[in-house]
């Protein structure tokens, strides 16, 4: 499995959505950002477990969209940055070298 990637305000309604039923990640990635890529390859390393949806922004890209998952969820920005969310809400979220795919899968449950 790999990264959807996440770019419009629709794909964060249906991961709200989504989120009853299966839990979805949103990892928030800058492209300018050495720890952000050290993270996520670390992530990507570990595997993506099956029963978890993991999505992937690029903030710089898509910087309004990074403002709206922040203000949807409820969340402090952060680059990088990990959201677990469950039933329409951010359960859990970590920044920086914080963030290891055991403990969003911990989180996730399951």
């Amino acid at each position: 499995m790999s990264w959807i990637e996440l770019k419009t305000p629709e794909q964060l309604q249906s991961i709200r959505q989504n989120s009853g039923t299966k839990p979805q990640v949103i990892f928030k990635h800058s492209t300018r950002c050495g720890t952000s890529s050290l993270v996520r390859g670390r992530l990507e390393r570990e595997g993506f477990p099956t029963h978890i949806d993991f999505h992937f922004l690029d903030l710089i890209a898509n910087r309004q969209l990074s403002n709206l998952v922040s203000e949807t969820f409820d969340v402090w920005h952060e680059s990088p940055q990990v959201l677990v969310i469950k039933n329409g809400e951010c359960i859990f979220d970590e920044s920086h070298l914080g963030i290891n795919m055991p403990e969003i899968i911990e989180q996730a449950g399951q």
